[in-house]
């Protein structure tokens, strides 16, 4: 976890040693019991002198979050406090919490718009489609409609789904296929398997901001790799393995979100060597792959399901009702993946796969999804051009995908504009709410999905223009 700064401001040195404690109890890194540092040694890490640490201690012993044992030292007290994510690193302003925007977008009213939020709208889904299929569900056997799945999950989606990763250059036997109830869900599974508390996790930055709260609620100690138009800076994400020995790195190759990059054969060869080269496991969050007109280059797909897991979801492009993912993985991390699924979920959601089977199968999906592409393209295209013309400049130019990631203009910083945008009920997406290094504070991420109000470009304008003038 981030050392508080003592010179940050925000209360008295005492204070802000008791902050840091504080902080290590609700993040779980201090449990009822545990020892607290020695005064010497927290105070060298605080960088205060050792009667601020007497003096905080003293006061956190007197509230009872700690006590004091005469000639042992000071230990955490019980009960243990619940789990607070917003309390595990540094403290930030609501508006770039990496919970913020997602928060904001699920609880909006039906009059909220949501350019900010990573998600289609409902009227953009197949909902004809979606009836038939929910129709047929309802006269299928009793066992679908009330048993558990297999832990595996529906073998004739994941045989299904084997087929569709090969069109990827994935080869992967149903065998290796786990179906899940998200992709959010695939990357909890992994990083139950893959980490233990403290150890060090690599993210492109900026990236979804969800993986920094997921990796927060696993005590992860998270490092931002700087991204580029072609994937993740080669040079850096080697200075990163050297310094920091990560377990692990999660990415997506292609239609990066938040910035819409598609990784390069060339980047993604020496990205897999250097990981082959440290032990580097490697997550590849593949859920926007149906918004791609021609497939871009998969680490997965170079390096055979090695080191690299993929996961997808339907939720994006099919129904976030429906909750149905999977995670492709070796042959040898099956078991203990089968185990802890049984452990965190018990059984599989089968009412769900039917239904995206059954969508799969009779080519709804596949006449929606090209509709889809053609759609998000128009949009795009449209958004890009209402967006320049405001002095917001595009990352990337593209034409695929959901996802703008965008500069605004000198002066105008994004979380200003998401503030006021917020009081006018429109949720945008200021950018170091993806930037682990709060590096992002002109960008924006636009979903040209949900971009088709007039009333969110007037809202932004006049957003930036209140930006512009707390700047003067």
């Amino acid at each position: 976890m981030d050392t508080p700064d003592p010179n940050a401001g925000g209360g008295t040195l005492v204070e802000t040693v008791m902050s840091a404690i504080r902080q290590r109890i609700a993040a779980r890194v201090l449990t009822p019991g545990a020892r607290l540092p020695s005064i010497r040694a927290f105070a060298g890490t605080m960088r205060v002198s050792k009667s601020t640490v007497v003096e905080a201690y003293e006061r956190l012993a007197a509230e009872g979050t700690i006590r004091s044992r005469p000639g042992s030292g000071f230990y955490a007290a019980g009960p243990l406090a619940p789990l607070s994510l917003a309390e595990i690193g540094p403290r930030l302003d609501r508006e770039v919490d990496p919970l913020w925007v997602s928060r904001q977008s699920l609880d909006a009213s039906g009059d909220m718009l949501k350019p900010g939020c990573g998600w289609l709208p409902a009227s953009w889904m197949p909902q004809a489609a979606l009836r038939r299929a929910l129709r047929g569900a309802a006269r299928t056997d009793d066992a679908t409609l009330a048993d558990y799945g297999t832990p595996l999950g529906l073998p004739s989606l994941r045989q299904l789904l084997a087929r569709r990763l090969s069109a990827h250059g994935v080869e992967a036997s149903p065998d290796q296929i786990m179906l899940t109830e998200s992709g959010t869900q695939a990357i909890d599974l992994l990083c139950r398997f893959l980490l233990e508390p403290g150890d060090t996790v690599l993210v492109d930055d900026p990236c979804y901001f969800n993986f920094h709260a997921l990796l927060r609620a696993h005590r992860a100690k998270v490092i931002g790799v700087p991204m580029t138009p072609s994937g993740p800076d080669i040079d850096l994400f080697a200075q990163a393995l050297a310094e920091h020995r990560p377990r692990l790195y999660i990415t997506n190759s292609a239609l990066h979100n938040p910035t819409g990059a598609v990784l390069s054969p060339v980047v993604a060869h020496r990205l897999l060597k250097l990981a082959d080269q440290s032990g580097l496991a490697i997550i590849e969050d593949d859920i926007f792959a149906d918004f791609e007109h021609t497939p871009a280059p998969r680490l997965a797909a170079f390096d055979g399901l090695g080191r690299v897991v993929q996961i997808g979801s339907f939720s994006k492009t099919l129904s976030a009702s429906v909750r149905c993912g999977f995670i492709a993985a070796p042959h040898d991390w099956m078991e203990g993946l089968i185990d802890l699924k049984i452990a965190t979920t018990f059984g599989g959601g089968r009412l769900s796969s039917e239904l995206v089977l059954t969508l799969l199968k009779d080519g709804s999906y596949r006449k929606h999804v090209e509709q889809l592409r053609a759609r998000l393209s128009r949009a795009m295209a449209e958004t890009a051009g209402r967006l320049k013309a405001m002095g917001i400049v595009p990352w990337i130019d593209r034409t695929v995908g959901m996802f703008l990631w965008c500069r605004l203009p000198d002066g105008i910083d994004a979380a200003d504009v998401a503030r006021h945008a917020l009081a006018e009920n429109v949720v945008l997406a200021p950018g170091n709410a993806f930037s682990l290094s709060h590096t992002a504070g002109r960008f924006m991420r636009f979903n040209v999905a949900q971009c088709g109000d007039e009333r969110i470009f007037k809202v932004v304008e006049k957003a930036m223009a209140a930006s512009r003038r707390i700047a003067a």
